[in-house]
């Protein structure tokens, strides 16, 4: 039988979905876990000044809660449905879940590295690999220089992103979704998944969880001040969704953030210092752990629902170097 990694769950993992963190799975089971695993999730944040009130790792609690969002509650679903259809089931106990020995051992999967071929379907999927966060990021000049900030240059982190990411398509992850939870990160991860889908069969998918929840909802939950600043109330809220514990709501005053330009049509404004600015801005007091419930709640749910579309979809075909076809022979010219 093969030895199940983290701490014997695989064997629920594949009968229920879930996440199971690659950091604990040993190397000689790597090919095999890869076969069975329907996608591959990277936390990517940043550590960064967000105001007295919010920790450090502000941007690193949400991209790495939000990740585990993506597919924990798919297996707790699983898990209830199970045990329902045991219950109700005459004459017969619960079903065993799948053992990790129907994993074959060579590795091979069905097209698109999900289930292997020949294996039933995950009772609630999809069955997600946690890779390790990327913890350090660009990050703006309005930041930077406030303290505990810890920014890498842009051409450094879009390399170091295209190697993270190439490797975990080489290690046998085609879908790789990446949950995002520093803005200046969707520039240089797009820079690097563009890098890496032209030399490697890969679909890779990226989700700020920032944008989950749209602005009208926001101003439902905190009326029409603004909230979706740096460190203002929406972004405080998140993390009071995952860790209450590590927000001081009483450290700050209001800060009311520069208003935007009065046009309705799309833009984007960099500015060194955007008056009033102390490396944050926002009302923090409308933020309170409620609100942070809803978030969490409303950003988990749609980025679960954006999973299963992507994985129901059709596998990525693979990149091509061939030059563009020949243009057709002009008029008199043999074909």
């Amino acid at each position: 039988m093969t030895t199940t990694p983290a701490g014997g769950h695989v064997a629920e993992w594949l009968a229920h979905g879930g996440l199971v963190p690659v950091a604990r799975v040993p190397g000689g089971e790597l090919a095999a876990v890869a076969a069975a695993a329907d996608f591959a999730v990277l936390p990517v944040g940043a550590v960064e000044w967000h105001g007295p009130h919010l920790p450090l790792g502000t941007d690193l609690i949400l991209a790495e809660g939000f990740a585990a969002e993506s597919a924990t509650r798919a297996a707790g679903e699983g898990r209830a449905r199970a045990a329902e259809g045991a219950a109700q089931a005459p004459g017969a106990g619960a079903q065993a879940p799948r053992d990790a020995s129907a994993v074959p051992a060579d590795g091979a999967a069905s097209s698109g590295g999900g289930t292997p071929d020949g294996a039933a379907p995950p009772a609630a999927g999809p069955r997600g690999v946690l890779f390790p966060a990327v913890a350090y990021a660009a990050c703006p000049g309005q930041t930077r220089p406030w303290p505990g900030t810890v920014a890498i240059r842009p051409e450094v982190a879009v390399g170091y992103l295209a190697d993270v990411i190439e490797g975990i398509v080489a290690a046998g992850f085609p879908r790789l979704l990446i949950v995002n939870g520093h803005d200046a990160n969707m520039s240089t991860v797009r820079a690097a998944m563009e890098w890496v889908s032209g030399r490697r069969t890969a679909s890779l998918l990226l989700v700020n969880w920032f944008q989950l929840v749209t602005p009208a909802e926001t101003t439902e939950l905190y009326g029409p001040q603004v909230s979706r600043g740096h460190g203002g109330a929406y972004e405080t809220s998140g993390v009071l969704g995952f860790d209450p514990g590590a927000v001081r709501l009483g450290a700050v005053d209001d800060l009311p953030p520069k208003p935007k330009l009065p046009v309705t049509h799309p833009y984007v404004l960099v500015e060194s210092r955007p008056d009033p600015w102390q490396g944050w801005s926002g009302h923090v007091s409308l933020a309170d752990e409620p609100a942070g419930r809803r978030v969490r709640e409303l950003a988990g749910a749609r980025l679960r629902e954006v999973v299963a579309a992507w994985v129901a979809a059709a596998p990525s075909a693979p990149p091509t170097a061939d030059p563009l076809p020949d243009s057709p022979p002009a008029e008199g010219e043999p074909s």
